[in-house]
């Protein structure tokens, strides 16, 4: 699986953490720890519509008040995720490389 049921490094940077017409790649989709029974289902979603390591994400633009929804890039699909989403999702920055 994709995932990881620890909690984001203290190095780890979060796809909410990035800039607008910035460029990275995610490295992990986390999931909150929760009764055995019980499963992250924000976090298989996002797996599901392709939010997993190796891709390649680009912020397109942030909501005006507390930069929530934030409008993401992957290929030639666009998806609307709230802070809190995009938060489960830790990423490398492409530094350098134009968006």
């Amino acid at each position: 699986m994709y995932t990881s049921k620890k909690g984001l490094g203290s190095d780890a940077v979060r796809l909410s953490a990035l800039k607008v017409k910035q460029a990275a790649t995610i490295t992990k989709v986390n999931r909150i720890e929760v009764e055995s029974e019980q499963q992250d289902l924000v976090a298989i979603r996002l797996e599901s519509l392709g939010f997993v390591p190796g891709t390649r994400v680009e912020v397109i633009t942030k909501g005006v008040f507390g930069g929530d929804p934030i409008l993401i890039q992957i290929g030639f699909t666009r998806f609307a995720l709230r802070k809190a989403e995009a938060e489960k999702i830790e990423i490398q920055i492409e530094e350098g490389v134009p968006a």
